[in-house]
């Protein structure tokens, strides 16, 4: 399973694909995502930036909201710091008394990390420069996936949430089985076949992320009274290139609260031998660039083709490095 990527969100990159940014779609999940508070972490940088230094009319209500949910943020990390400021100085305050307390001990260290954690957020929110082009996405994060429309036949980059919620699903059903950020390739056609050969789409990526379980990288067993501890893996081509993934998408109708919106999954596959070496047991699957026509314009009742472009996937060797973060293991459908 891709459990995380390094997706590209410049969407310059896309467009040398033919396709277009979708700014309507972008206008209604900005919005969503500004509405829920999740501005800073669903939305990658590009993705968040793509319209600030606009002037073009069509692209004004896109702009705008980019501005007010970066103000807000903004808005809501200060009011934070100052909270977490003044519980700090009471705590100290209770500390340097003749009766320091255990509770104010407490007060001072949770203080601390959480005034840290919000000033970096702010750092976070005050860089809107650097290298927006990459960014990394986590289930339930905002990508650009770019799409044929079934209408119209021309390309779209839309923004979509990187979960996939299967139909006849709701919010609950999802939550009860949150791995449909991942679609298994011999799941394509029982768990995915509503969407197998109808709505594919391509994710471009530059790495992905996986977890793996320590022992398996060590290739070993694990010891008696040994637990099994979870290590991240960043895996990238060789040679270095832009990635196709191959991808199921489905348009969620509004319901009650909630806004209608784009989510997808990554397909995966049985790992080529070096991944399976480092310890995992799926992978992601970059189709070629001369497949791309063929994969975006599925023909349902031609599937041999499809799974002839999945099994053709770029030529490339999968080098991969510690990352620094420790995560849970879970697993796709």
């Amino acid at each position: 399973m891709c459990y995380s990527a390094q997706i590209v969100a410049d969407f310059s990159k896309y467009r040398r694909h033919g396709g277009e940014l979708d700014v309507q779609a972008y206008v209604k999940m900005a919005g969503w995502v500004r509405q829920k508070g999740t501005w800073m972490k669903a939305m990658p940088k590009a993705m968040r930036n793509a319209f600030l230094d606009s002037r073009a009319p069509e692209e004004q209500e896109a702009r705008g909201l980019a501005v007010a949910a970066y103000r807000e943020a903004a808005t809501a990390l200060q009011e934070e710091i100052a909270a977490q400021s003044a519980r700090l100085e009471k705590a100290r305050a209770v500390l340097a008394s003749p009766k320091p307390t255990k509770r104010a001990e407490g007060e001072q260290r949770i203080a601390t990390k959480k005034l840290a954690a919000a000033l970096a957020k702010l750092d976070q929110v005050n860089d809107q420069a650097g290298r927006p082009e990459l960014a990394r996405i986590w289930p339930g994060d905002l990508a650009p996936v770019l799409i044929r429309d079934h209408e119209t036949g021309e390309r779209r980059v839309v923004p979509m949430r990187y979960r996939c919620r299967l139909p006849g699903w709701d919010d609950a059903k999802e939550r009860a089985k949150p791995g449909t950020y991942n679609a298994r390739m011999d799941s394509l056609t029982t768990v995915w076949k509503k969407l197998w050969g109808y709505n594919h789409g391509v994710m471009v990526a530059r790495r992905f992320f996986e977890s793996v379980s320590l022992h398996r990288l060590q290739q070993r067993e694990l010891a008696p009274g040994e637990r099994d501890l979870s290590v991240e893996l960043e895996f990238r081509p060789e040679p270095e290139q832009d990635m196709l993934l191959a991808c199921l998408w489905r348009w969620v109708e509004p319901e009650g609260d909630e806004p209608g919106f784009y989510s997808v999954a990554a397909i995966t596959r049985d790992p080529p031998p070096e991944v399976r070496a480092a310890g995992h047991d799926r992978c992601v699957i970059p189709i070629r660039p001369e497949n791309l026509d063929a994969w975006l314009d599925p023909q349902p009742g031609q599937l041999v083709e499809m799974e002839r472009i999945l099994a053709d996937s770029i030529d490339a060797y999968y080098e991969h490095e510690f990352s620094v973060k420790t995560v849970e293991v879970t697993h796709d459908q």
